[in-house]
């Protein structure tokens, strides 16, 4: 399928201009290596978010070069045309059709990457590469300042800077452009989709693999390449397991059945749970924790405008949660209290969201200078807030086991957010109707 190249050649541009402005250099930004599963066998590939974001390639053994200057240029590094390799793995650009096709101002083979680096770095002021991500990378970076400096007699020297690219990056990344708002919009709704499959599969006997297999089916049929992550299906006591995967447990009348979910489109996450009955409805001590879920999330999301604290979310969703844990006899004492010494962490132990995009737990610092940083339009993230009750002593005995998490997908907006999971039921109403409908 033809990409559209503009958002990231715009992307490019931005970075070199950054790069020029801290006083030029060349960046270094490989993709991921291809990963063994065993023996002669890979894991399906995924490339490198900091990388993709920058070019839209897709294959293996590929290394994007920016050299930031008066003449600033782009430069691809990839695997050439070979027809038998070809047969046996697919079809591969090769450096000319990817130049063109990419946009990029030049491409190599990447057989010449070890030798060009030594060239492209001579006489820069600052190399900048993902530094300490992959061990294999800082040597070959050292390696290429090596000979770099074994060329001091020639009048060639060395980057006297090593910069983390990735803190550029991430600092673009955590404000998404229209064709990324696009791509994660559908996702969501590809997603939506397959909660709701989930739901209407779901019923007393069924195994969690089994919903878990109606999620991926969703998943695909729509064009998804892949779940973002591993999918948590967890009923009965597991759904008060945080990550959960194992999901080999048998449905039972009574139990709630907890999905976090979300399918990865073109590179981009969505990030769904909902928690609901097996049996279709909710029972009364199920039912008052899903609304006090449900109130402490919307509660969040009303924090959710430009401007805002990052942290205002949380705050306000936490008021919720403990002042809910004490009006049903879960926490005693005050709200203030159960705040100020963290008694409510009993049942609500996590953060309520956090940044979305290339990667589930997307690039961004959540503070700066020690504070928590404001939102701004362009800017997705995640609404979660869960309450998960062990038994214990003290804990009444209908409570035990029921575990709830409520997760949306939210953009910021120039006047506050939009809910693009909206699709997803999560009122008590809307959910048993689908699964009377089953």
């Amino acid at each position: 399928m033809p990409v559209d190249i503009a958002p990231f050649q715009a992307r490019r541009a931005r970075l070199l201009a950054t790069m020029q402005a801290a006083g030029g250099g060349v960046a270094v930004i490989p993709t991921s290596p291809e990963r063994h599963r065993n023996r002669d066998t890979t894991y399906a590939y995924r490339f490198d978010s900091y990388f993709y974001y920058l070019t839209a390639f897709r294959e293996p053994e590929a290394v994007l070069v920016l050299v930031a200057g008066d003449t600033p240029r782009s430069i691809l590094f990839c695997r050439t045309k070979d027809v038998e390799r070809e047969i046996w793995d697919g079809y591969r650009f090769g450096p000319d059709a990817a130049r063109d096709a990419f946009g990029f101002d030049e491409a190599r083979p990447i057989d010449e990457l070890d030798e060009q680096l030594g060239q492209l770095l001579a006489n820069q002021p600052a190399v900048f590469h993902s530094i300490g991500y992959e061990p294999e990378w800082d040597r070959r970076i050292a390696d290429a300042l090596n000979r770099v400096r074994a060329q001091a007699r020639t009048g060639a020297h060395a980057p006297a800077q090593i910069r983390d690219v990735r803190s550029l990056i991430d600092d673009m990344r955590l404000i998404k452009d229209a064709s990324e708002i696009a791509t994660m919009r559908r996702a969501a709704e590809i997603s939506a989709g397959a909660h709701i499959r989930a739901m209407r599969a779901a019923r007393p006997g069924v195994f969690e693999y089994e919903v878990e297999a109606e999620l991926i089916h969703e998943f695909r049929r729509h064009g998804s390449q892949a779940p973002a992550y591993s999918s948590i299906v967890a009923t009965g006591p597991n759904a008060c397991v945080l990550h959960y995967v194992e999901n080999d447990r048998q449905l039972a009348d009574g139990d709630l059945l907890l999905i976090d979910a979300g399918c990865e489109l073109d590179g981009y996450a969505s990030d769904i749970t909902r928690s609901f009955p097996v049996n279709g409805r909710f029972s009364g001590p199920q039912k008052a924790v899903y609304e006090l879920v449900l109130a402490a999330q919307a509660a969040a999301i009303a924090e959710i405008r430009p401007g805002a604290s990052w942290n205002a979310g949380h705050d306000a969703a936490v008021r919720v949660l403990a002042q809910g844990y004490l009006d049903l006899g879960l926490l005693t004492g005050s709200l203030d209290g159960a705040i100020e010494s963290g008694s409510y962490r009993q049942f609500y132990m996590h953060r309520t969201g956090h940044w979305l995009g290339l990667d589930v737990h997307d690039a961004g610092e959540y503070k700066l200078a020690g504070e928590w940083r404001n939102l701004e339009a362009g800017n997705v993230l995640t609404v979660e807030p869960g309450t998960y009750i062990r038994p214990a002593e003290g804990v009444p005995e209908a409570f035990w086991n029921i575990g709830i998490r409520i997760e949306d997908d939210a953009l910021v907006t120039d006047t506050g957010c939009d809910i693009i999971t909206h699709a997803t039921p999560k009122s008590v109403a809307d959910i048993e109707a689908i699964m009377a409908a089953r």
